[in-house]
């Protein structure tokens, strides 16, 4: 029936429409209200609530703890509180990318045992501390780039480094990583490291990432690169990874000689690496350089100490070793009995290649052997030392018989005092110990007129070396304390 002037019209929106508002207040029915300007779907089991571009300064308490994916991105959120993601048990995935994030309390993630993916991109965060992401035990993909991130702690990544598959950290302000972490990192695919400062990787880092497929490290200060064996076996003979090994390591000021051939010999796709030093290969593309370029020189000692050194038992001595060579060479000591030389209580290898020996011994006598080595060789060159032994004190003069005694008399004689000491209590007294420091008497030798010289001396428990000696001269009063 047609309708009249006085009739009124249902308006009914599309089916689909229909549909999306029955299924969003049907969520928000079986659970808490979904937060204002958020978009809340409950398809079973999976709740999703998206607040993007919702002007948020903080997370929103009233969150659905059941949450399965949860997108907080394009807000103002600057700090996550330590309660703000309490008891999510069941969220997989966390989006907190694009906000104004400088602070993340101890502990914030601690309850997101499902949690597989956490991106924090886009934030202001300064460091990564080992606190901040505890109990995040099935993470595989976490993303920290475009911070302001200057330090991760060693122990930032302990609670995922057997599941993490994705770790992205670039355009940072990075100028180093906890290596020996992320070499842990055994399901790691792709590492992101690009537009930050780091100018060191550590040997052997990558040894056991068998899964990695991509690494970059565009944009750094890398000078050199250790030739892992992940990147020889993705161009050796044998069975080759199912996905390609992807390596970018263009924009860092990569010295070209002979340790960077490995990198030269890579048969990639995106060959963009370029040479700063040295000067003649400046700028100059890796895949345009003949590899008899890449050269490295043998190490040359340019200063040594003169050949023999003379020095008084217990006193120190340093013994000079320089070297120059490409790559810089490394400088070792051998002992006149063969030992490898390092830094111990007595000795020290200073980064110039100088050797101190703080304390000689008699065992020092002999010829200490100077080692400068780099990739292309080596080079020696012998210092010999004579130490020269201190001569024995000469024991003390005996005392003279004591005086007899007295006949009989009318005048009362005084006696010596000391006279009935026992000899125990003539001997050195050594007190108040402690564990740097001694208080050392010794009775007055009458009638010997007084001491000219006293020396004082300690050697190691350990093999007997002397640690310590110390003479004065000086008339000394009748104790004397020395630290």
């Amino acid at each position: 029936m047609a309708p009249g002037p006085f009739s009124s019209m249902l308006l009914l929106p599309p089916p689909a429409a229909l549909s999306f508002l029955l299924l969003l207040w049907t969520g928000a029915s079986r659970g808490q209200p979904c937060p204002g300007r958020c978009i809340c779907q409950n398809v079973a089991p999976t709740l999703t609530m998206l607040c993007a571009k919702t002007g948020l300064l903080f997370v929103p308490p009233a969150i659905d703890r059941r949450v399965v994916e949860l997108r907080l991105t394009d807000n103002f959120i600057a700090a996550i509180r330590r309660r703000d993601f309490a008891n999510m048990t069941s969220l997989v995935h966390l989006t907190l990318s694009r906000n104004t994030i400088g602070q993340v309390a101890a502990g914030a993630f601690a309850d997101l045992r499902a949690l597989r993916a956490l991106h924090l991109d886009s934030n202001r965060l300064a460091e990564v501390r080992g606190d901040q992401l505890r109990g995040l035990g099935n993470l595989r993909h976490l993303i920290l780039g475009n911070n302001q991130i200057r330090r991760v702690e060693s122990a930032a990544f302990d609670a995922f480094l057997s599941t993490v598959e994705d770790l992205d950290l670039s355009y940072n302000n990075l100028e180093a990583l906890p290596w020996e972490a992320v070499g842990q990192m055994v399901n790691l695919n792709t590492l992101t490291l690009d537009h930050n400062l780091i100018d060191h990787i550590a040997e052997g880092t990558f040894v056991q990432l068998h899964k990695l497929v991509r690494l970059d490290m565009t944009s750094n200060r890398l000078h050199k690169l250790p030739p892992d064996g992940l990147f020889l076996r993705s161009q050796g003979p044998g069975p080759k990874p199912p996905t390609p090994l992807t390596v970018s390591f263009g924009g860092n000021p990569l010295h070209c000689n002979c340790e960077l051939l490995w990198l030269r010999r890579l048969t990639r796709e995106d060959d963009l690496e370029t040479c700063a030093t040295p000067e003649h290969l400046t700028d100059r593309y890796f895949w345009s350089i003949p590899e008899e370029e890449f050269l490295c020189e043998p190490p040359l000692i340019t200063r040594q100490a003169g050949g023999r050194a003379l020095v008084v038992e217990g006193q120190a001595v340093s013994l000079r070793c320089r070297a120059v060579g490409d790559p810089e060479p490394v400088v070792h000591w051998v002992a006149p009995d063969g030992r490898l030389l390092g830094n111990s209580s007595r000795t020290r290898v200073r980064g110039d290649g100088t050797l101190d020996v703080t304390i000689t011994t008699l065992r020092d006598s002999g010829t200490f052997t100077c080692i400068a080595s780099n990739a292309a060789g080596e080079a020696t060159a012998p210092v010999e030392v004579c130490v020269v032994p201190l001569p024995l004190m000469a024991p003390p003069p005996a005392a003279p018989p004591p005086l007899t005694e007295p006949g009989s008399s009318d005048i009362a004689t005084p006696s010596r005092p000391g006279a009935n000491e026992s000899a125990a209590e003539r001997r050195l007294v050594a007190a108040e110990l402690t564990s740097n420091s001694v208080l050392i008497r010794w009775p007055a030798q009458r009638p010997v007129p007084g001491i000219r010289m006293y020396q004082v001396q300690y050697n190691s428990s350990a093999d007997d070396s002397l640690v310590y000696r110390e003479r004065n001269k000086r008339n000394p009063s009748l104790s004397e304390r020395g630290d």
